[in-house]
């Protein structure tokens, strides 16, 4: 990072109560003496999350009871077959139950209105004690607003939401099942080395379609861990009405997407990867919702504030979305009870916290280039109710499950996101390397190979704060998206379509791109982070982009699939990436240099265009020169000893060329 401006010091007294109030900000401060003068800040958000975090257990019986709101919010049958729902809509002036059970009578089960805007209901059960709502059936809360208007809303608590037909709206459909899943595996053990598999499930089969759940978890489970890859990080799984969206406009937070099929599928796919010692981490989104009000939470008690901020501090202006209120209690308890039930219920252990930098800060990111001056990261600008919600969040995560994973999605490069919140950190596990995709596209589209600076490379590359892990990828889902390109496409473009067979010659453009795509693939694995991702389909360098169907491409579904089917063809040399891919992967699973301590670069010649580093007890040597080879290359080593190759490769039309050596001391 660039080195920061200073700030005024804080006195000498001053200082010592920030490292007296917050337990282990002694430690960051040592890591990095240039936030000493930033330690009331730390000091400030350790005391307010401590605060909420006490008042939450003063008021509410501690945080595991209060994350546990999907218990009564919501609609429930109760053990003596009656109904107990509960809902919290401060704006409204009437609440009512009404669906098929009462054949759509809106008015005929008020409910009682409570404190604190809360209003519950209880129906007492059938005489023959059936039950009163089955499961399946179709309900709605009518809520009368403070002017009269009538308005007929989905739960912000509902299980599950379905769309029937060509109807635009989703409907609300009561999920309870006389035989839920039960999970037959445990989870597994934290991986030392998290290797991560971006998944959709929508477009994970080659037919243009919408994919379910059960084909992911027959077809793909097997396919990703074969890859050697120990976790996936699931999509789109929060139910948003726009498929176009790629699950990024949450309308029902508690709902798993109907659209690839049941809750107790979605179910069945976690337990079975846990079965293979998959690790599988949810793609959750809560710095935002979408604007839908007939079936999502805007508008939901008739005014525009309930769960979001009124007026336009509660409108994201680039995402057209609402924006949560964090301050306010039932807010805290709706958004930390959503982390809680995707946990508990369905099993995930862990999550990729999308948009933490429009969280993070009032302007949201926009506009702002971030360059590493520390006042960037604290003072005005940073929301710090957000902040306090993160930190809340990753509290209960870690509680709960301390072997859970949490990754912030954050371009910021916010100090202490992922420093334990003991430090006056967030807490994350890990952040996303952001700068390193964006620095190969930049590489591929605007320098020739003879111009690319090697010590730019090795800076991206390594340029993460100490001790703050980094999930380092070449390209994710943001890369493959209609508008861009992916790897392969930038390397190959049109040529993807006429030259991939075996049985044509290598043409220099498919060898070039073949090589660079290993090659820029295992130098952001083995130099970039403690962790790897790459996006479903991508290992294997998919041709073409992702769009999903819309308006714009006549609703198709010909870009929105994953054609897997290509790797399994003998004549086609798509095979050849995903075989690399998968050793690659297999041998970071037996030699760990995710878990081992950031690489020690010994090289970085501009004129030979070679990297040389060590790391794990490997020595790492790329060759990115165009046109030169090299023998009896010389490159110096932290070990004496004998160095066997663990791998290698060299292509003849082009000296593109990486080893793997490991140690071996006489």
């Amino acid at each position: 990072m660039a080195a920061p401006v200073a700030r005024g010091e804080c006195s000498e007294a001053a200082l010592a109560a920030a490292l007296a109030d917050v337990p282990e900000l002694a430690r960051l401060l040592e890591l990095d003496p240039y936030l000493k003068p930033f330690a009331l800040d730390f000091q400030r958000r350790y005391k307010k999350f401590n605060e909420t975090l006490n008042n939450i257990g003063e008021n509410e019986g501690g945080i595991d009871k209060f994350s546990r709101g999907y218990e009564s919010f919501g609609v429930h049958r109760c053990a003596d077959g009656g109904l107990y729902c509960k809902e919290w809509a401060p704006g409204a002036e009437g609440v009512f139950l009404t669906g098929d059970f009462n054949d759509w009578n809106p008015f005929s089960y008020p409910y009682k209105k409570l404190d604190y805007g809360k209003w519950e209901l209880y129906i007492p059960p059938k005489q023959n004690k059936s039950q009163l709502v089955p499961h399946g059936s179709k309900l709605k809360v009518v809520i009368r607003s403070k002017s009269g208007e009538i308005l007929y809303r989905i739960s912000p608590w509902a299980k599950y939401v379905t769309r029937e037909g060509e109807n635009v709206n989703y409907d609300w459909t009561h999920w309870d099942p006389e035989h839920p899943y039960k999970f037959k595996h445990s989870r597994p053990k934290k991986p030392r080395g998290v290797r991560i598999y971006e998944s959709h499930v929508g477009i994970s089969s080659y037919e243009g379609k919408i994919a379910s759940y059960k084909h992911f978890t027959y077809n793909v489970l097997p396919r990703i861990k074969d890859l050697g890859y120990n976790c996936i990080q699931m999509m789109a799984i929060m139910e948003h009405a726009y498929y176009a969206s790629f699950g990024y406009q949450i309308t029902s937070f508690f709902a798993a997407s109907s659209r690839y099929g049941t809750p107790e599928e979605l179910k069945e796919l976690v337990d079975t990867a846990h079965s293979m010692g998959i690790t599988v981490l949810l793609d959750v989104v809560h710095s935002h919702a979408s604007k839908n009000s007939e079936d999502g939470l805007n508008m939901f008690d008739g005014t525009d504030s309930c769960y979001f901020h009124s007026g336009p501090r509660g409108n994201h202006d680039l995402w057209d979305s609402r924006l949560f209120i964090y301050s306010s209690w039932e807010v805290l308890r709706f958004l930390l009870s959503n982390i809680r039930w995707w946990l508990e219920e369905y099993g995930f252990d862990g999550f990729r916290f999308d948009g933490v930098t429009s969280m993070l800060y009032h302007h949201h990111g926009m506009g702002q280039a971030f360059s590493g001056d520390y006042h960037e990261y604290f003072g005005l600008q940073v929301d710090e109710d957000a902040l306090i919600y993160l930190m809340l969040a990753n509290h209960l995560v870690h509680t709960l499950y301390p072997n859970s994973i949490t990754i912030a999605e954050d371009v910021s490069g916010m100090p202490a996101l992922c420093s334990p919140i003991s430090q006056g950190g967030v807490g994350f596990d890990y952040r996303l390397a952001m700068a390193i995709p964006d620095k190969w596209i930049q590489l591929l589209k605007e320098f020739k190979d003879e111009d690319w600076n090697m010590g730019n490379i090795v800076y991206t590359l390594t340029n993460r704060r100490y001790l703050e892990k980094c999930i380092a990828y070449a390209e994710s889902h943001d890369q493959a998206l209609v508008g861009d390109k992916t790897l392969a496409f930038w390397l190959m473009d049109a040529e993807m379509y006429t030259n991939m067979s075996v049985l044509t010659p290598f043409t220099p453009v498919i060898d070039r791109g073949i090589q660079l795509h290993k090659m820029i693939r295992l130098i952001t694995h083995a130099l970039g982070g403690e962790g790897y991702l790459n996006f479903m389909g991508n290992e294997f360098g998919h041709p073409e982009w992702l769009d999903f169907p819309r308006k714009g491409n006549n609703e198709s579904y010909h870009y929105a699939r994953r054609q897997f089917h290509l790797t399994d063809d003998d004549l086609l040399r798509y095979k050849f990436l995903n075989n690399f891919d998968r050793d690659m992967n297999k041998l970071e699973e037996r030699c760990g240099w995710l878990s081992a301590p950031q690489a020690f670069v010994s090289e970085k010649h501009e004129g030979n265009k070679i990297i040389a580093f060590e790391r794990a007890g490997l020595v790492f040597i790329f060759n990115f020169h165009p046109s030169k080879s090299y023998t009896d290359y010389r490159v110096g080593t932290t070990l004496p000893g004998k160095y066997p190759f663990v791998a290698s490769e060299c292509y003849c039309l082009l000296s593109i060329i990486y080893y793997i050596i490991e140690t071996k001391k006489d």
